[in-house]
């Protein structure tokens, strides 16, 4: 199983920042049999910035669940599963920053959609998720929002997976 993960955020990884918003899609390897989505109250300021790269602003999140009340569903969406995202260590770190907070420490092998679509597609002008979905022709959906992000990954993922001739992303029979 892989795990299809998208977040947005108050800001980077180091220090207070909190994440706004989350969807994650559950793949078999073949297909999507599983989905989660949500805006997340993340008590704290969104800054300016980061309002208008998202669109997510104050009152959007202002009667969302705090990650805390949605902690169960996202451990359970990855369980057993490989982490998948672009650019992986910013989406994972952040998810296992917000469960250590709760007391939950969170171990998931992963997988960079970045790096493997250097190596599956080498030669593109940018690896970028925008860029990449554009030369791909991927349709990329509301922007800088997880939900239209994680979307577009999926789409890049079962590209990758179409095209990996040196068997460079784990099969689930191997995930045993």
């Amino acid at each position: 199983m892989y795990c299809i993960v998208d977040v947005e955020t108050t800001g980077g990884v180091k220090g207070p920042s909190r994440i706004t918003e989350i969807a994650m899609f559950r793949h078999n390897g073949h297909e999507v049999v599983d989905a989660f989505h949500t805006l997340l109250n993340p008590d704290c300021p969104i800054p300016p910035f980061i309002q208008h790269l998202t669109g997510i602003n104050h009152q959007m999140v202002a009667e969302a669940p705090r990650f805390e009340e949605v902690a169960h569903e996202v451990i359970r969406m990855s369980q057993g599963a490989i982490f998948v995202a672009h650019n992986v260590a910013f989406d994972f770190n952040f998810v296992k920053k917000e469960l250590e907070w709760l007391d939950h420490p969170f171990f998931r092998r992963t997988l960079c959609t970045v790096r493997t679509s250097r190596k599956i597609f080498p030669g593109l002008p940018s690896y970028s998720l925008g860029k990449l979905c554009n030369s791909l022709e991927i349709p990329l959906d509301n922007r800088h929002r997880a939900h239209g992000d994680a979307a577009a990954t999926v789409q890049l993922f079962e590209r990758l997976m179409a095209n990996d001739r040196h068997s460079l992303i784990p099969r689930p029979a191997t995930l045993l």
